[in-house]
């Protein structure tokens, strides 16, 4: 008699949900190589060779009391770190953390009728299914939340209802200063508080 086949045992990333063979494919690649190496070790030996040699490029320059080429080791360092202002991109490039502001943006559509549109109630903690519901109550319009063109989520209003949405905002959410809402008018950024 034959030995009955046994169903082949797929590992998958956990990180992008593909199996680990195909991880290489997946656009979220850099953010599964950590995993990669640690549970798949005998399907990427390049990435196992590139973090070997990373170690060892940190650990040339320490020395037995923890220095690092004279300067203080990481852990008795008096300076704060800057991590939570700049973060570093692929290729070495710097991008700031983006300061907290409400953008309110009107857009004429078919010579008649107008869109209100609220980029940035995210930043204060405000959920914005639930800000458009309210807004939408508020208003007596439809209000959704829908991606921009930089993929970042923002509310649509139906109306024009620019300017009776600063006293809105500023009574609904405490969180959010009347200082950090602003208008786009004429392609520039305006303050509402002014």
């Amino acid at each position: 008699m034959a030995a009955k086949l046994q169903p082949l045992q797929v590992l998958y990333c956990p990180v992008c949900s593909m199996p680990a063979e195909y991880c290489e494919f997946s656009p979220d690649f850099e953010k599964c190589k950590p995993w990669l190496i640690k549970n798949a070790p005998e399907l990427y030996p390049q990435l196992v060779k590139e973090a070997a040699e990373k170690t060892a490029e940190q650990l040339d320059g320490l020395t037995v009391g923890g220095e690092k080429d004279g300067a203080k080791g990481e852990g008795s360092s008096s300076e704060p770190k800057k991590d939570d202002e700049v973060k570093r991109l692929p290729g070495g490039k710097v991008k700031k953390k983006e300061k907290p502001e409400v953008v309110v943006e009107k857009i004429v559509r078919n010579k008649r009728k107008c869109v209100t549109i609220i980029k940035g109630l995210d930043m204060f903690g405000i959920k914005l299914s639930e800000a458009s519901k309210k807004l939408g109550k508020k208003f007596a319009s439809g209000a959704s939340v829908v991606k921009g063109p930089t993929e970042k989520e923002q509310i649509d209003v139906q109306g024009d209802i620019m300017y009776d949405i600063v006293e809105f905002i500023t009574d609904t959410w405490k969180s959010v200063p009347e200082s950090a809402i602003y208008f786009i008018e004429d392609g520039r950024k305006v303050s509402a508080s002014a």
